[in-house]
C-alpha cells in the first residue's frame, strides 16, 4: 500500500476507506491513525478529517483544542469545510 510507504495522499484515501468500510473492515481507530499520518505531512483534506476525528472523538480521544489546530491548518490551505469550523 502506498499508505504504508509514507504517501500522504494514499494515507488519506486509506483513512477514508477505513472510516467508511470501503473494501476493508470499518475501523475508526485505524482511520484516525492514517488521517493523522497524512495530516502531519500537510495534506489539507486529511487535516480536516483528523480535526473531525478529534472534535467528535472518532477513533481517538476527543480533544477540541487539538481539533481546532488541525482545522486551522486545513483552513490555511483554503479548505472551505475547515474554514467554516
Amino acid at each position: 500500500l502506498s499508505a504504508d510507504n509514507g504517501d500522504a495522499d494514499g494515507q488519506y484515501h486509506y483513512g477514508l476507506c477505513l472510516e467508511r468500510g470501503i473494501g476493508v473492515e470499518q475501523n475508526a481507530v485505524e482511520a484516525a491513525k492514517y488521517y493523522q499520518l497524512s495530516a502531519n505531512q500537510g495534506h489539507a483534506d486529511a487535516q480536516y478529517r483528523y480535526g473531525v476525528c478529534l472534535d467528535q472523538g472518532i477513533g481517538v480521544a476527543e480533544d477540541k483544542e487539538e481539533a481546532a489546530n488541525y482545522y486551522q491548518l486545513s483552513a490555511d490551505q483554503k479548505k472551505a469545510g475547515a474554514q467554516s469550523r
